[in-house]
């Protein structure tokens, strides 16, 4: 695909070559993420953070992300504080904030809506999550650590077997990343959920008639073995009509230290989209493997804010630009990562 002025709504824009210019561009950002050095190139730019659903890590690796590119962030963070509550249409709000914004990254609870909001927009636009619908970014992050994480064992996307565990029905990050690994070749997906929460048949076809193997299966333990990479997801809890229907199924699948060395291989990494249910009733993935050397679930936040500067930095055109006007950090850093 052709990046700069582009908006990046879903990822099936995506050809394979393009995932990999996205990740090569993050691969060069990690100097600047991991603060040895600095760049002004997008001075000022300015981001539109429009999230008009509870966030934390997206939005501010978004923001952090174009702030390490020396950009400028504004946020919207309440739909209750924007004209949409007056009645405005997406349409009317793309038109008017794209003349304030040279990009816009949004999250909004209506799968669709991004799109919609993007066709108004004069500036590229970034979907940080449209509903139970996509989530591009998050699955270019997990797909990212998960080539990194195989490179460290010798492995590759192709021919790995993943397991993908918990509420694939409306978990957006598993559809976006089951269709973005599906570019790769010889995939084992082993998906494990309530029946009444499997992943849409859509996706479980398209996967299967591009060669993959697909098994789809309730039992957790059956399914955790011979797997590369486990994937864990939370009950999409705001997804559902109530707290109550939501808790028929909270806490049916559960990671811990005991499980994991019963039935996964011993390097199976172990990722999560975050946020994790902590609270007791559920606990899908336990504390107990927080020092796990295979638990890659802080790196993934790491790479999303690389993965975040790629794609700013490819859609405003700039990344034969970053390193021109590049220098030392002037300021006292640990070295965190």
């Amino acid at each position: 695909m052709r990046f700069p002025g582009a908006h990046i709504l879903s990822v099936t824009q995506f050809e394979r070559a393009d995932v990999e210019r996205i990740f090569e561009v993050a691969d060069n950002m990690r100097p600047y993420a991991h603060r040895e050095r600095m760049t002004k190139v997008l001075d000022g730019a300015i981001m539109g953070n429009m999230f008009f659903e509870p966030s934390t890590r997206t939005r501010v690796s978004f923001g952090c992300a174009f702030n390490l590119l020396g950009g400028e962030v504004r946020e919207t963070t309440d739909i209750k504080a924007s004209s949409l509550t007056k009645g405005e249409s997406l349409y009317d709000t793309g038109r008017v904030m794209s003349g304030y914004s040279d990009i816009i990254v949004m999250r909004h609870p209506q799968a669709g809506s991004v799109a919609e909001f993007a066709r108004a927009s004069r500036v590229p636009v970034l979907n940080a999550g449209d509903g139970p619908n996509e989530h591009p970014s998050q699955a270019l992050l997990d797909l990212y650590t998960i080539k990194k994480e195989l490179k460290s064992r010798q492995q590759t996307i192709d021919g790995m077997h993943i397991a993908m565990i918990g509420d694939l029905k409306h978990g957006r990050t598993v559809h976006s990343l089951s269709k973005l690994v599906g570019l790769y070749e010889k995939v084992k997906f082993t998906l494990i959920s309530p029946a009444e929460l499997a992943m849409p048949a859509d996706t479980v076809d398209a996967l299967r008639q591009r060669g993959h193997e697909v098994v789809e299966t309730e039992d957790m333990e059956k399914g955790l073995v011979s797997n590369d990479i486990v994937y864990l997801t939370r009950i999409q809890e705001e997804r559902f009509g109530s707290k109550t229907e939501a808790d028929l199924y909270r806490g049916r699948f559960r990671l811990n230290q005991a499980i994991y060395t019963q039935y996964c291989q011993p390097n199976t990494v172990i990722m999560h989209p975050l946020p994790r249910d902590s609270r007791e009733d559920a606990n899908e993935l336990d504390n107990d493997l927080n020092q796990h050397p295979s638990l890659a679930i802080f790196r993934q936040t790491d790479n999303g804010v690389l993965v975040r500067m790629a794609l700013f930095a490819l859609t405003l055109d700039v990344c034969e630009q970053i390193d021109k006007s590049s220098r030392e950090v002037n300021w006292y850093t640990e070295r965190r990562f």
